[in-house]
């Protein structure tokens, strides 16, 4: 019998293509590229990946292209012990990509193609690896897709949580509310809050989205910490110090896997948070979107800013 998958992420595997220029030119200008780097990217990957690197088996349900940017991505996940089983190829369509281009003071611009990430339809969906999830993980994926993923999941009893992203967001309540009806737990910034609920303030939009069936509505809110409403009460946490800012893209998919592990460990969601936080600032002190840190470094990182974790194997 095939064993349990700790977590199963399910959204975009695509290509990073990463470049740090001099400076960002303008109309008919030239910069000069001082680093060019490709790998796996994408919410499902990264989350998949930070899962692997911080101790615990992971899956992906995602779509990619017949292509030389699909080999890229999918050995990296392989690389990384992510079970690509639920992955599924188009013959047409090309695997998405993004064009990270950063600047020497750290500014960063994107460009985002989604290819055959968005093609990923419910009939192909690996129920099979639903089953074996202990917690599903959905982001940034097409609405009827994700309701399929997470009514599924529900019937069958795993924790499933859910990042819009902001394509999915600003559609708006009225439209997402038979998917967050089978969710437990939301994940969003603040703008994804605001352009969900058109509730200004946070804290009061995160009410709004509880109203609507999740458990746990989680508000990230960069270098400010964390805003979470867990079955009405209230939990605010610091966003932890690094050294330097050198990458922030992936940090949310970071945080995401953090707060997972933590639960799947059977910690409390406080203590899953404070996991969460921990994991997204060594992520930020990083170069590359799932440059996520191993579970001895967070460990360490924790003992060295105070910050007591249960103890775990």
């Amino acid at each position: 019998m095939p064993s349990a998958v700790d977590v199963v992420a399910v959204g975009h595997v695509l290509v990073d293509l990463r470049f740090l220029v001099d400076r960002f030119p303008g109309p008919d200008e030239e910069a000069r590229i001082l680093d060019e780097r490709r790998g796996v990217g994408g919410s499902a990957a990264n989350v998949a990946i930070a899962v692997r690197r911080l101790g615990h088996s992971s899956a992906v349900i995602a779509k990619v292209g017949l292509d030389s940017f699909a080999r890229v991505a999918v050995d990296d996940l392989i690389r990384e012990g992510v079970d690509i089983s639920g992955i599924r190829v188009s013959p047409t369509s090309p695997t998405g990509f993004s064009v990270v281009v950063r600047d020497r003071g750290g500014r960063i611009i994107i460009y985002g193609f989604k290819g055959a990430s968005e093609e990923l339809e419910p009939r192909e969906v690996d129920e099979e690896l639903i089953g074996r999830a202990r917690c599903m993980y959905i982001a940034s994926l097409r609405p009827d897709t994700s309701l399929h993923i997470a009514r599924r999941a529900r019937e069958l009893g795993k924790i499933v949580s859910w990042d819009p992203g902001r394509v999915l967001a600003s559609m708006g309540l009225p439209k997402l509310s038979r998917l967050l009806e089978n969710v437990d737990i939301v994940l969003v910034n603040r703008y994804e809050a605001k352009e969900m609920t058109g509730v200004d303030r946070y804290e009061e939009a995160a009410k709004v989205v509880a109203e609507h069936g999740p458990w746990a509505v989680v508000v990230k809110l960069g270098a400010d910490g964390c805003y979470a409403l867990v079955r009405n009460r209230v939990l605010r946490l610091p966003a932890y110090p690094v050294e330097k800012v050198v990458d922030t893209t992936g940090a949310g998919d970071a945080f995401a896997a953090g707060l997972l592990v933590g639960l799947v460990r059977g910690w409390s969601f406080e203590d899953s948070l404070h996991h969460a936080s921990i994991v997204a600032a060594l992520k930020v002190a990083r170069l590359g979107s799932h440059a996520a840190p191993r579970k001895e470094e967070v460990m360490q990182y924790a003992e060295k800013i105070g910050v007591k974790l249960p103890t775990t194997t």
